[in-house]
């Protein structure tokens, strides 16, 4: 036991402790009360972030599922679409497109499937975005939690009023089960 290290496991009030690095130690109250807010537009934005990347998730579905495919006539709608009714497989034969030359009764347009939560193809124009977005909310969310981490209270308290103020502004806009920091 003699070899552990002599950091607090409670927490603390000081004024100068670190954050991030020894280069960012407060050294007074008013650089104290800068770290906090910053802390606090760090914890909005992180809940900004997610809002966004929620409204993304929704216009992607969207387009997705009003993406269009052109389907030559005489294909086998049992192929397209087994487990369709007969019905509605007929319903959508007798649908025509109209072109610029009149009516085309060998090109139909589909949408896309709604039924249930399907896994969309790749794209780059969805995927790049999506990944790009989670991996500076995920930063933000480590870089919160390393200073809930330092044990300061008033760090803490700042990551806490941050996400209540962003929760609080734009929290309708996010999923209510995204994941939390």
């Amino acid at each position: 036991m003699s070899g552990m290290s002599s950091m607090s496991m409670v927490f603390t009030t000081a004024h100068n402790t670190p954050l991030y690095s020894k280069a960012w130690t407060p050294t007074s109250t008013g650089a104290y009360a800068g770290t906090c807010i910053f802390l606090i537009v760090l914890a909005v934005l992180s809940r900004l972030l997610q809002a966004w990347r929620h409204t993304l998730e929704q216009k992607f579905h969207d387009r997705a599922i009003k993406r269009r495919y052109v389907r030559v006539a005489g294909e086998q709608e049992a192929d397209q679409f087994p487990d369709e009714s007969p019905e509605a497989a007929k319903e959508k034969n007798e649908q025509a497109i109209l072109s610029y030359r009149g009516v085309d009764e060998k090109v139909r347009v589909i949408k896309a499937s709604s039924r249930g939560r399907e896994t969309t193809p790749w794209r780059f124009t969805t995927d790049l975005p999506r990944a790009c977005i989670y991996t500076v909310q995920a930063g933000l969310g480590y870089l919160l939690m390393l200073a809930v981490m330092t044990l300061n209270v008033g760090y803490f308290l700042s990551v806490l009023a941050g996400l209540f103020v962003g929760e609080l502004a734009i929290g309708r806009y996010a999923s209510p089960v995204d994941d939390h920091h």
